[in-house]
């Protein structure tokens, strides 16, 4: 469908999209790894008794039907029964549905079926028994709108058998700024997916780990669009694979004589609300048909715009989750904050809704950036610092450090030398290196452009002595090169004179331990301002003089 209205174009431009669009490699991954359902069939209807009645009428195939009536009116079905309270969780082939009745509660696949879970669940309430944004595989919230009523009772007979679905995402936990050494940092993914699939498990003792539930996992993007080490990437196709299908589509484009490219990222399940915004649209208007909307980010945005795009837009409904919306409209604010500070207008990216159509024609751009950067390399964080360095050249930023919003994935880290005692807790936790030491002197180093703003760094210093400050450092160079927030003359061994800790880490420990049982002797606190060799050595001869003095130690 989408092919046609695009070979019916006639224009140079309409000629150029179509030859882009024949010519550019699919975005397809052969062999995707896969999560497998079971369901037999066995159905649970939810609603007031009415309506759940008429609907089991036209499910009469289904391998067996149970009907659970929230309104306690009798009805004529066999298999009809009522509750004061529904609490329902799983996914397709494992619906646990418990319900309670005068303080009793029930398995009620127990009592229905004499199974532990019913397979596929059609709820017909207004307040729907499952919260999630994007329904589960199996559950059909019919009463709260979508999907529509005919669409599910046309579906849910087709979902007997056994159901292969992608894993849609790869979390590579070295990269994750979520948690490290007990600290909890970037929640960016978990508050992002609409699904209930990502969470945070564990604890402070064995740490905090970021989980996906391949089986609740819908591939809506949302996680990889937020995450800003790129721990978390769209695996249908990979983060790179999608850049160059954007970045040859425009080479294709510009090859066959096209003009002005904008374009216009469309998911692939809305076909013809694609084609019904492409016709209301010019011929330059190029179609990047991706999985989900949010699942390519702002290194991609930004790739399209330095590859000769005058425009990147996103085909979306304001009916679309919330949380959809809120990640999208989240990421697109702080890309035009960053396009603003280099003069650029905000409708460079911005959000076609389609219902806004009807209204009239969309404010396009015309204005390319001049720019034919090719393909970006590297990970996602350097595509991104590429793609603004790149239009840097071309702009003279209003100021060299200029704010960003508090969720901007972007910034510096200050230290407050009197309090840092270089205990280096936050170089430990630091998931991109970010905060460093060289190891050749007691010294705290920092690179801005690796910094993702996650905040473990300041929540692991004992000492408080760490500040974050989200920002957009213009100089490419300073942002790229080290700077010490802070270093002391090194402490030397009272022994041997070997250089070996911060000065003041010493001090603050002798200082916190003098007064100690263990340390009510000089010789014991002075082994604190020896090395780790000498700290041996002056045990063991003061064992040999004194040989009572091993049962201190």
């Amino acid at each position: 469908m989408l092919k046609q209205l695009l070979q019916e174009s006639k224009s140079s431009n309409g000629k150029a999209r179509l030859y882009a669009f024949e010519n550019t490699i699919e975005l397809t991954n052969l062999i995707p790894p896969t999560v497998s359902y079971e369901s037999g069939g066995n159905t649970l209807i939810v609603g007031p008794t009415a309506i759940i009645e008429s609907a089991a009428e036209q499910l009469s195939q289904m391998n067996s039907l149970t009907l659970l009536s929230t309104d306690g009116e009798n009805g004529k079905h066999k298999n009809l029964y009522f509750a004061n309270s529904i609490q329902l969780s799983g996914f397709l082939g494992t619906f646990e549905v418990v319900i309670e009745n005068n303080g009793l509660s029930t398995n009620l696949a127990k009592v229905a079926l004499n199974h532990d879970c019913f397979d596929i669940v059609l709820d017909l309430c207004l307040n729907s028994c499952m919260a999630e944004e994007v329904p589960v595989p199996g559950y059909y919230p019919v009463g709260r709108g979508y999907p529509k009523l005919a669409d599910a009772l046309e579906e849910i007979p087709t979902l007997m058998g056994t159901f292969d679905k992608p894993k849609f995402f790869r979390l590579d936990t070295d990269l994750c700024a979520h948690s490290s050494r007990g600290v909890k940092g970037c929640e960016r993914c978990v508050d992002a997916c609409p699904a209930g699939a990502l969470s945070s498990e564990g604890n402070e003792k064995i740490g905090h780990r970021i989980e996906i539930n391949p089986y609740l996992c819908q591939g809506v993007g949302t996680c990889a669009t937020s995450c800003p080490t790129e721990a978390i990437h769209y695996a249908l196709p990979n983060p790179q694979d999608t850049q160059k299908f954007i970045e040859r589509t425009l080479a294709n484009y510009e090859k066959a004589g096209g003009v002005n490219p904008i374009v216009l990222f469309c998911s692939s399940r809305h076909e013809s609300y694609n084609v019904m915004a492409l016709k209301a649209l010019p011929d330059n208007v190029v179609p990047i048909v991706v999985e989900e909307l949010p699942s390519v980010g702002m290194d991609s945005w930004l790739a399209a715009l330095v590859n000769g795009a005058t425009q990147v837009l996103f085909a979306a409904s304001r009916y679309m989750p919330a949380t959809i919306l809120r990640v999208l409209n989240s990421e697109i604010s702080t890309a035009r904050e960053l396009l603003d500070q280099l003069g650029i207008v905000k409708e460079t990216i911005d959000i076609l809704y389609l219902e806004a159509l009807r209204e009239g024609p969309p404010s396009l751009c015309t204005q390319s950036l001049g720019l034919s950067v090719g393909e970006l390399g590297g990970n996602k964080r350097k595509r991104l610092f590429t793609a603004l360095d790149a239009i840097a050249t071309t702009r003279i930023p209003v100021e060299t450090i200029a704010p960003l919003p508090a969720n901007a994935p972007f910034g510096s880290v200050s230290c407050s030398s009197k309090d840092c005692t270089l205990c280096m807790s936050c170089v430990s936790v630091c998931p991109t290196r970010a905060l460093y030491t060289d190891g050749n002197s007691p010294s705290l180093k920092f690179i801005e452009q690796d910094c993702v703003q996650c905040g473990l760094c300041a929540k692991a210093c004992p000492e408080d002595a760490l500040s974050l400050t989200p920002r957009m450092n213009w100089n490419a160079q300073a942002r790229q090169n080290a700077v010490v927030l802070h270093e002391e003359k090194a402490a030397e061994c009272i022994r041997c004179h070997k250089p070996f800790a911060p000065q003041s880490m010493i001090d603050m420990l002798q200082n916190k331990l003098r007064g100690h049982s263990h340390f009510q002797d000089d010789s014991a606190l002075n082994r604190i301002a020896m090395c780790e060799d000498c700290r041996v050595v002056d045990m063991f001869e003061s064992m040999a003089q004194d040989p009572m003095q091993q049962l201190k130690y």
